[in-house]
């Protein structure tokens, strides 16, 4: 099985958002935390705390977005 890009979460102090997932992508975010707990040997818990993992990781690698965030503010 190929590595996941996700590692063992970290705490932190979190802010609260709520949003709505498609049924898919839910399901998908289950498989996901167990296949995470399996690899890592350490349980995640509740799935939703790969949300923000993912999000920073996705922005992360958006290389338009790092481009562009690297620019000075006027």
């Amino acid at each position: 099985m190929a590595k996941l890009k996700l590692g063992p979460l970290l705490d932190d102090k979190p802010v609260k958002v709520t949003a709505d997932l498609p049924a898919e992508v839910h399901r998908d975010l289950l498989a996901y935390a167990d296949a995470l707990s399996k690899e890592t040997g350490h349980a995640v818990g509740d799935p939703a705390r790969l949300i923000p993992v993912m999000v920073e990781r996705f922005m992360a690698s958006d290389r338009a977005f790092t481009k562009s965030s690297r620019r000075p503010m006027a």
